[in-house]
């Protein structure tokens, strides 16, 4: 998944990025408020990490309000050390989805952004099942018929991308736009790779991606 962490603390957000890029997500960070804006504007996320204090003139709440005012339905998790019930109702007012306070501990900040994603792909669980492939977002595993696949993390991106909305055409562009950065060298012919080491990796699935030439890729169970 594609988050944008917008987090001033040096040491908060280097320990940030590195827990979620274990993940395997991609994560672009910014430390202040107008470059996180023009990053929302160029930039499709599945999820927004965003603190509250933020040097400059626009903080995290008018980040959100902008966000919502746009009508963007993107999960936003709250990061702040304020803990008054007043400032965690505003967040939630002004259409966060969860909100952390800080100090916290990042487990509790790994479990929160797994049910955010969760709940913005529409599963009820940390598992997604497609076939006979099984996917274990906490543990970052893959089975197909009970048998343990490796993946490696761009790997897993496509597969996670591609059996979340299984039948569904997922644009080439899209799957780019998860597993690079914008620093990143990207290219629709990695995509084309990293699909086809796939397609050899599940081989024994009763589920196939296909190809739908000049539309993307799309999984299905045969």
């Amino acid at each position: 998944m594609r988050v944008l962490l917008v987090e001033d603390t040096k040491d908060i957000g280097e320990a940030v990025l590195a827990r979620l890029g274990r993940l395997g997500h991609m994560v672009d960070w910014e430390r202040d408020g107008p470059p996180a804006l023009e990053r929302l504007e160029l930039q499709g996320y599945d999820l927004v990490i965003l603190d509250v204090m933020l040097p400059g003139r626009v903080d995290g709440m008018q980040i959100l309000r902008r966000l919502r005012h746009r009508r963007a339905t993107t999960p936003v998790l709250m990061l702040t050390a304020r803990s008054q019930v007043d400032d965690r109702v505003t967040a939630l007012d002004l259409g966060a989805d969860d909100y952390l306070t800080k100090p916290f501990d990042f487990r509790e900040l790994e479990a929160r952004v797994r049910a955010l994603l969760r709940r913005g792909s529409g599963n009820a669980t940390n598992q997604v099942v497609c076939g006979d492939i099984t996917i274990d977002m906490e543990g970052r595993t893959v089975t197909v018929a009970g048998t343990p696949v490796e993946l490696t993390r761009r790997e897993f991106a496509v597969l996670e991308a591609l059996a979340s909305r299984p039948g569904r055409i997922v644009p080439k562009e899209q799957l780019v736009d998860r597993l690079f950065g914008l620093e990143d060298a990207a290219s629709a012919n990695a995509v084309e790779q990293y699909v086809a080491r796939l397609r050899r990796k599940l081989a024994a699935s009763t589920a196939e991606i296909r190809t739908l030439r000049g539309l993307g890729y799309q999984i299905v169970t045969r």
